[in-house]
């Protein structure tokens, strides 16, 4: 063959290529006399390939000798002519007829890039392996156990909504894969309201609850087990008409144009979680238990001296009773109904794990906070003392942020973060504040994940004990918005020893003076305790004290037992008088508490290093003992805190806080 013709790109990447193997590969140019038509090396057969309507008009001859491109300062055409030989192709053919020529690696890699392999052939239309075709069968399988549909002719002007199968992996909690899934989900934005769904609320159950079942829970010893209901949504029974294609991959051949009358519900219908909800309401309600009014997701059951509570969240099931044998009885009634599977004792629940020790519950999110980090780049950062500066964000600062659908997502995973990490929630509140338009100082997110980076194997303690008095503690930063003038509240609830509610928001309206600010957070804070005080009755624990919420503002303590101030207080009536009557009651006692020992301080402002040590009060402890390796890569200029075995009187922790109450 003729030497090959160096050249150079307009990007000023060089390329040689042997002008031989183009005629051959582009099986445009016409053989010369004598030698074989030209064909695809690598087919079994040869195959002349069409020449494109594309093609360069330079002719064959050409690129058969090999001749350099006419004008020398313009890259070799001959990537052109075989890049237009190829697009006439099957992309099967074109991946072979790439890699029979004898272009160089950068050329191969590009084109290759461009018309990438094709998939296989799969054993079922619409799969693309194996492994999707048995999840899909298994899935398939389900859907016709539960007679979720009848076949139909196609009705006329009939609403027929799509669907497609969706593929996940679910994993352990240490990371590991568990297994494969697919789930068939039909597209539920395609319903009319008023034509095939009405209602779409499904309640589920609030995390104060989770956290004051847990603590009844660990100080009466009751064992706790999560389970988990296959194909949930599939046991709802619709009362609208809906239609829908047949599931790709397994349409039934004698009625190939039948569409599906569902009778239960769907992955995706709007209505799905409604239907299950009722569905699995009415199984309970026929087993003996009933659902409370302080939360609908919370099922009480009572029989004398037994007694169980179950707690619902979507398809993710809690229960926990008085003693095995009825823990053991009630899950055989489920499995009996629903495909249910009982994953053992409490250990990994909505994304918290769940340790359980001799003297309490340990919830961390351990493995969520490594994610999160490894997501924003941020493993190896330099651990920081505290999540927040003690100075104020505003939104006019800086200029506006690149990367603002990053900090958005950031932020909203922060979050979830803060179910285990109360100390972390003024911090992320304060972020959240500005996700509508982030500017660059707004990236004092960094400084969160920093402390984050130090403290992964923190969590929230709920400690075992047979008190069941209730504390809060409630307070406000007066006017701290810089922007608005508004004022932050804050507020923590503890049950026990143990903090199960805490907030840290922004007040909706500006606030004249710091004892109105103070109240409107003691008012927030006497609606949670006053929740809190009805579950417990309706599980069957009330209180009998009245409940003491601490303020560290003597006018606004002044104003929940005297009429005063009438002038100064007509604006914020309703609070005066929703916490004055529960005051009249004996439920609610607001006394005074000094600035040093108000737990909620850390709610409502950012805190120096020294004053931030006092996190421990918020129940915050570390989740197990670190390495000399951990220890040392996750050290800061800060004491650490003890572990929970070894943890000592603290003139902060919740011994002196019992004390106080």
């Amino acid at each position: 063959p003729p030497a090959a013709v160096p050249s150079s790109s307009d990007s000023g990447t060089a390329s040689s290529f042997s002008a031989a193997p183009l005629s051959s590969v582009s099986g445009a140019a016409s053989p010369p006399s004598g030698s074989p038509s030209s064909h695809v090396s690598g087919d079994p057969t040869p195959t002349p390939a069409p020449t494109p309507a594309s093609m360069s008009p330079a002719s064959p001859s050409s690129l058969s000798s090999g001749a350099a491109p006419s004008s020398p300062g313009r890259p070799f055409a001959g990537f052109i002519r075989l890049d237009a030989a190829c697009v006439a192709l099957e992309p099967q053919l074109r991946r072979r007829t790439i890699l029979a020529g004898d272009a160089s690696p950068p050329l191969r890699r590009r084109l290759l890039r461009r018309w990438p392999r094709g998939p296989s052939r799969a054993p079922v239309e619409g799969f693309a392996s194996r492994a999707r075709v048995a999840c899909g069968q298994d899935d398939f399988d389900a859907l016709q156990r539960n007679q979720t549909w009848t076949l139909v002719p196609r009705p006329p002007h009939a609403n027929i909504i799509t669907g497609k199968w969706v593929f996940k992996h679910k994993f352990h909690p240490d990371g590991t894969l568990d297994r494969h899934k697919a789930r068939w989900v039909v597209r539920g934005f395609r319903q009319h309201a008023g034509v095939d769904f009405t209602d779409t609320f499904a309640p589920v159950v609030k995390l104060g609850t989770i956290r004051t079942v847990l603590q009844l829970a660990v100080s009466r010893a009751w064992p706790v087990h999560q389970m988990d209901v296959s194909n949930a949504f599939l046991h709802g029974h619709l009362e609208e008409q809906v239609f829908c294609q047949q599931p790709t991959g397994f349409i039934d051949s004698a009625h190939p144009d039948h569409v599906c009358l569902l009778s239960r519900s769907l992955y995706g219908l709007k209505q799905a979680r409604r239907a299950w909800y009722q569905r699995i309401a009415a199984f309970l309600h026929q087993l003996g238990f009933r659902s409370t009014r302080s939360d609908a997701s919370l099922f009480v059951y009572n029989n004398g001296a037994t007694t169980a509570y179950l707690l619902l969240y979507v398809d993710d099931i809690i229960l926990t009773a008085s003693s095995t044998e009825l823990l053991r009885q009630i899950t055989e009634r489920l499995r009996a109904e629903f495909a249910l599977k009982d994953l053992g004792p409490l250990h990994y629940f909505l994304g918290i794990e769940v340790v359980r020790r001799t003297d309490g519950f340990l919830l961390h999110q351990r493995k969520y906070a490594h994610e999160l980090l490894d997501r924003a780049g941020m493993l190896n950062c330099k651990p920081a003392a505290t999540p927040v500066d003690t100075s104020k964000l505003s939104a006019t600062d800086g200029s506006l942020a690149t990367d603002a659908s990053f900090y958005r997502s950031i932020v909203g995973a922060l979050q979830y973060l803060t179910l285990t990490r109360p100390e972390l929630q003024y911090a992320v509140q304060q972020v959240c504040l500005h996700m509508h338009a982030p500017r660059d100082p707004h990236w004092a997110v960094k400084r969160i994940l920093r402390y984050i980076r130090g403290t992964m194997d923190f969590g929230l303690s709920l400690h075992a004990s047979t008190a069941t008095d209730i504390v809060a503690y409630s307070d406000a930063d007066w006017a701290g918005c810089p922007d608005t003038r508004r004022s932050t509240s804050g507020y923590c609830v503890y049950f026990g020893p143990s903090l199960i509610s805490w907030s840290s928001k922004r007040q909706p309206t500006v606030s004249r003076s710091s004892a109105e600010a103070e109240y409107r957070v003691v008012a927030n804070a006497v609606a949670e305790v006053s929740w809190l005080r009805q579950l417990l009755v309706e599980l069957s624990c009330p209180v009998a004290k009245a409940t003491v919420v601490y303020c560290d503002n003597v006018s606004a303590v002044y104003l929940s037992a005297n009429p005063v101030h009438h002038r100064r207080t007509k604006h914020i009536e309703l609070d005066i008088h929703f916490v004055r009557e529960q005051v009249a009651l004996g439920h609610i006692r607001v006394l005074h508490v000094p600035t040093s020992q108000q737990f909620a301080d850390i709610m409502t402002k950012g805190l120096p290093t020294t004053s931030f040590e006092f996190r421990s009060s918020l129940c915050v402890r570390p989740g197990y003992r670190r390495t000399n390796t951990e220890a040392s890569s996750a050290s800061y200029n800060s004491t650490s805190e003890p572990d929970m075995e070894e943890q000592t009187t603290d003139p902060k922790s919740s011994d002196f806080r019992m004390e106080i109450s």
